[in-house]
């Protein structure tokens, strides 16, 4: 499993501190994490308009201007998929995290044993979730589950989602939305990234979901049938 952290928290040290503790739990656990840190709820907002793939959200409530609890209710808005972990030295705010649905809160200092125990919970209500990714397509924020992608195609700066049931347009490189998805799809080639779950044949030169027919890089084969077998 790949996981998205974010720490967000206008202390330096404990910034560094709460990303440092994540850091080895995913390392120990053997989990693929991307953690970023912020210093600022705004901050957070500002990279958060381009790509909202967050999984586990470790926010610390008393920050300047935006603080924690209205940050989450913004996430809240476009992402319900993501565990929610609020940091506080406090626990007054401790009611308003049931709006947000908040899997914990954790008072400073951080003890890493807890801390450990909380992200071993996230990551086990995160597994037991299907696989989604966010996009932003015709002025609207939808979410995808990766059981509906069936492949995705580049063009010039765009790419074209295609689903079971209808195609979404986004602003996007190829390469960035795979780094979105799970280890269940496979770049058949510069241009498409297919979903391994819904190949119907491979051959030396081409892939086919349903009725479609995708190409296949010179030299893939071997490899697209190791991942094909792995991943069904």
């Amino acid at each position: 499993m790949k996981y998205k952290i974010a720490v967000c928290d206008d202390e330096q040290d404990q910034m560094e501190h709460i990303s440092s503790i994540a850091a080895a739990w995913s390392e120990r656990e053997g989990l693929h994490c991307e953690i970023r840190a912020f210093s600022s709820a705004e901050a957070f907002l500002f990279g958060y308009e381009e790509d909202k793939a967050y999984d586990i959200l470790l926010l610390d409530v008393e920050m300047k201007n935006m603080n924690g609890i209205e940050l989450a209710k913004r996430i809240r808005k476009d992402n319900s998929r993501a565990e929610i972990i609020f940091v506080t030295s406090h626990f007054e705010f401790a009611g308003e995290g049931y709006e947000v649905d908040a899997l914990h809160y954790l008072t400073k200092p951080i003890s890493p044993d807890k801390l450990t125990q909380v992200l071993n919970k996230a990551a086990k209500k995160l597994a037991a979730k299907p696989p989604s990714v966010i996009i932003s397509c015709g002025g609207e924020t939808v979410r995808l589950y990766e059981t509906a992608i069936l492949y995705a195609e580049s063009f010039l700066h765009y790419i074209v989602i295609h689903t079971k049931d209808k195609e979404y347009k986004i602003k996007e490189s190829i390469s960035s939305f795979e780094d979105r998805l799970s280890g269940d799809f496979y770049r058949t080639h510069r241009s498409y990234l297919v979903s391994l779950k819904h190949i119907t044949r491979i051959s030396r030169t081409s892939v086919q979901i349903g009725s479609v027919e995708l190409p296949l890089a010179r030299g893939k084969y071997d490899d697209i049938n190791r991942a094909f077998i792995e991943h069904n």
